[in-house]
């Protein structure tokens, strides 16, 4: 399907020729359906499926290890390969990796839907992070590739507004899910997702492919392909694997768990001079020589810890200790990501006016507030009394400090260079909260059957949350002694809408020239910065 050009003299003279639908258009609506359709797959199942942990255990006769790897595996694989995600899309096609993504993604959650054990189950969700690993970078890439200039950024509002609606509302489909016909629909839902998704896209998404400012497929446009940083990936995978192994066997007492953590910090070591020696890095270490660009992702580490093991430790608090149905739970979640799906927008813009320190300060203080609060609830918990306060006040704290948090990484880095820091700062977020869920466990003497006994359970929860909110006023005192006022003329956010809990939400990059770059996310490093 050719994809449509447009005159380069609507933009001036230095800006190059790309592909021009518009938001208004049916070609328009179908590729923003698509994306939105496709990235909300894998939205959803980021936090729908710490609802449905309590059924998944009674069914399959699980340990708390293994709900652990169940949420951990997607994360795992996710986390380590999003930074290359996007570089298969310029190499062989954006909508075929899209495509590919989606097919994956579905196949992965009917594996996960039919798992016969406990095993199975992690391995499919494995699978499942690869498959979101294609296709998150990838609908975000097609719309920097398809739409005019002008629409651009509207599109990618809306791609990101539509995908907040969506992790807004995971919690309580997953919980209607769990409590009707079973947490197996938490995964088969993606089926008939996917079933519209891909013949849409194959219809009417246009391809494009090649490296940064190259042009498209259709329209003719080459440029050398950069390689691939395949061993950075697996070297980066391998040490997340191999530390989160070590974190969730910590309890068994193995001779296996030293030598996994130990062989985990040296394939972090490798991947970190590996990184230094290649000429294409997936992970380029000089962008770090901004102190405000690690400044701000020390302080995404400590904030995305704490909410990956809040929202995993919470979803089982509420139905094992505090009585509550799965549907319960999940619409006790709800305050907390609406506040963030309906305030985000604003909230950056406060943070443009009175710069990011103070934001990031006072946000990780009220999420630390919220923590504390949430050790009143125990057993036959009042939701308005107990659970509804904590929840509002994590809402407002995720509200202050998410969307001055990605302002602040854009800010921190060259333009050109913004969307390669989006990525690894999403990147991080999703590494910070799978070790989490991996270590909030060991560190607060949970065994392996502890989400058996509400008693057990809930003395465990009372030592979690004061760590969490530890981890969090860490943060807001990097942020405080740390973080600066960007320049004026920084790169500003363009997903300005979003809920997202458990990560950050993804930037586009720019050309040097000021529009939006035809090759989407620079996340995996595709092709020259301008």
């Amino acid at each position: 399907m050719a994809v449509p050009e447009r005159d380069a003299s609507d933009d001036g003279p230095d800006t190059a020729v790309g592909p021009a639908l518009r938001i208004a258009s049916p070609a328009g609506k179908w590729v923003l359906l698509t994306t939105v359709l496709g990235s909300s797959m894998a939205l959803l199942d980021s936090t729908v499926v710490n609802v449905a942990l309590p059924a998944i255990g009674r069914d399959l006769d699980a340990s708390l290890a293994a709900l652990q790897w169940t949420v951990n595996g997607y994360m795992l694989s996710l986390a380590g390969l999003i930074l290359l995600g996007g570089s298969l899309g310029d190499r062989f096609g954006r909508r075929r990796i899209f495509v590919v993504g989606v097919v994956w993604f579905a196949a992965a959650s009917l594996m996960c839907g039919l798992a016969p054990n406990v095993g199975i189950l992690i391995a499919a969700r494995v699978l499942q992070g690869v498959g979101g690993a294609l296709l998150t970078p990838g609908s975000l890439a097609i719309i920097q590739a398809s739409f005019h200039p002008a629409d651009r950024a509207r599109a990618v509002g809306l791609w990101s507004g539509f995908g907040g609606v969506g992790a807004a509302v995971g919690p309580f489909l997953g919980g209607w899910l769990v409590d009707g016909p079973g947490w197996r629909w938490v995964f088969l839902l993606n089926i008939p997702a996917a079933l519209v998704c891909v013949p849409v896209a194959l219809r009417h998404v246009p391809e494009s492919s090649g490296p940064f400012g190259a042009g498209n497929a259709d329209s003719g446009g080459a440029a050398p392909h950069r390689r691939f940083d395949v061993l950075g990936a697996v070297l980066g995978a391998a040490a997340l694997a191999l530390v989160t192994y070590a974190l969730i066997g910590a309890r068994s007492g193995s001779a296996v768990v030293p030598v996994t953590a130990v062989a985990g910090v040296a394939a972090g070591v490798v991947f970190v001079r590996v990184e230094r020696r290649r000429p294409d890095p997936m992970m380029p270490p000089d962008i770090f020589a901004s102190r405000q660009f690690t400044a701000v992702n020390l302080v995404t580490l400590c904030v995305y810890a704490a909410f990956g093991g809040f929202f995993f430790l919470t979803a089982l608090q509420l139905q094992v200790v505090a009585g509550y149905s799965a549907l319960e739970a999940g619409t006790a979640l709800l305050p907390a990501t609406a506040l963030m799906l309906l305030f985000s927008a604003r909230s950056g813009e406060l943070a443009q006016r009175i710069g990011p320190r103070i934001p990031l300060t006072v946000g990780p203080l009220l999420c630390a507030t919220a923590m504390l609060l949430m050790l009143r609830v125990g057993k036959d918990a009042s939701y308005v009394a107990d659970v509804l306060p904590a929840l509002v006040v994590m809402g407002l704290g995720m509200v202050t400090l998410v969307a001055p948090l990605t302002a602040t990484v854009l800010a921190s880095v060259d333009t050109g260079r913004a969307g390669l820091a989006s990525g690894i700062n999403n990147a991080a977020a999703r590494a910070a909260g799978l070790v989490a869920v991996a270590a909030l466990p060991v560190l607060t003497g949970m065994g392996s059957e502890a989400y058996r006994s509400a008693d057990t359970f809930d003395a465990a929860f009372r030592r979690a949350m004061p760590l969490c909110a530890g981890v969090l006023v860490v943060g807001a005192v990097l942020a405080f002694t740390t973080v600066r006022r960007p320049a004026p003329d920084c790169r500003r956010p363009e997903c300005r809408t979003h809920g997202s809990i458990l990560a950050p939400p993804l930037e586009p990059r720019r050309t040097s020239h000021g529009t939006l770059g035809p090759a989407g996310p620079d996340i995996p490093g595709t092709g020259p910065t301008p």
